[in-house]
């Protein structure tokens, strides 16, 4: 199997690229990622050149993408642009990538006849109030709420639309808050974990009751791969791991675990439109695919993710103090 990993020098793509490197060690693994401040080639370290290469570029360079998809048999749309924060402060680059990025994929896999599966978020169904017993499932109606989860939305109805109208072999997955090593430091999780290794006092948003459905990214990297190799086309699969914590109690699991005092944190303005609550429900990929997750123990693997940032500070350091200028700005 010779595949392209979009955006795979990012976060989730990158652990993606490693778990396949780990576990299909016969696969051909080609990277394509712009390098924006998300991306960090850093992050695919350690991997031999003779099952891995690595190519600079943009998934809106039509050409290149249609090299890269004629070349390889199937493709693991990850990148976008994908932090909420930014898509408030400027929308466009979210419609760029994630709109007409994913269209530029759609009409390679579509000329070459090649097997694509396109990454999304369960951000795309907007939110749940804190009391509803209900989750996302794969019948959820669309509601999003920010211009990351609209341009996303709308990436993943080209997909849908594509599949019908010219019979492209593509599937879809919405996946959960990731948490796990190569995180960038603007996110919340990492950037908790950064200020406190800083000797600096966490912050949280409004009241912290938010609810976040949390899944390391190994398990979304194993979920990714039983769809890739057997699940139906035109089908979507909701990929969770019943990890619902509110913001509050993870920012205390984190104090906790650096040994701080767990009120050691300030409380600054709440983002707007700050959805209230994600949950997913993941029956049907681990009813049809026997999909399950590893990491059932949030707060051990909130642990080891600690330790990663623990121990690589290098990797996180010459990013953080670009980031906190960003946030300062916007006063958070």
């Amino acid at each position: 199997m010779k595949i392209v990993v979009t955006g795979g020098a990012g976060f989730i793509g990158s652990n993606f690229v490693h778990y396949v490197y780990k576990e299909r060690p016969d696969w051909q693994i080609t990277v394509l990622d712009a390098l924006t401040y998300a991306g960090n080639r850093a992050n695919l370290e350690g991997l031999d050149q003779s099952r891995f290469t690595f190519v600079h570029g943009n998934i809106t360079d039509a050409e290149l993408v249609d090299k890269l998809v004629s070349e390889n048999d199937a493709v693991i749309h990850y990148a976008a642009e994908s932090h909420n924060d930014n898509s408030l402060q400027n929308p466009r680059p979210f419609l760029d990538t994630n709109i007409i990025g994913t269209y530029t994929i759609l009409e390679a896999v579509r000329k070459h006849s090649k097997r694509l599966h396109h990454i999304s978020t369960d951000e795309v169904y907007g939110d749940l109030e804190l009391d509803d017993p209900n989750k996302f499932t794969e019948d959820t109606p669309y509601n999003p709420s920010s211009p990351y989860s609209a341009t996303k939305a709308g990436s993943d109805l080209l997909v849908r639309a594509w599949v019908r109208s010219f019979g492209v072999k593509a599937t879809i997955s919405n996946c959960s808050n990731n948490y796990g090593p190569y995180q960038h430091v603007e996110k919340f999780i990492p950037r908790q974990i950064t200020e406190i290794l800083e000797g600096r006092r966490p912050k949280l948003y409004g009241t912290g009751e938010n609810i976040r459905d949390w899944i390391h990214t190994e398990d979304h990297s194993s979920a990714v791969l039983a769809i890739l190799e057997k699940g139906k086309s035109g089908e979507t699969y909701l990929i969770g791991a019943n990890g619902e914590k509110d913001n509050k109690s993870v920012i205390e699991l984190i104090l906790s675990s650096l040994n701080q005092d767990t009120s050691a944190y300030d409380h600054v303005n709440d983002r707007p439109g700050h959805d209230m609550r994600y949950a997913i429900d993941s029956t049907k990929i681990r009813a049809e695919l026997g999909w399950l997750p590893q990491y059932t123990d949030f707060e051990a693997g909130l642990k080891a993710t600690i330790d990663w940032y623990n121990q690589n500070e290098a990797w996180w350091k010459p990013q953080k103090q670009v980031t906190e200028n960003k946030y300062k700005i916007q006063g958070q």
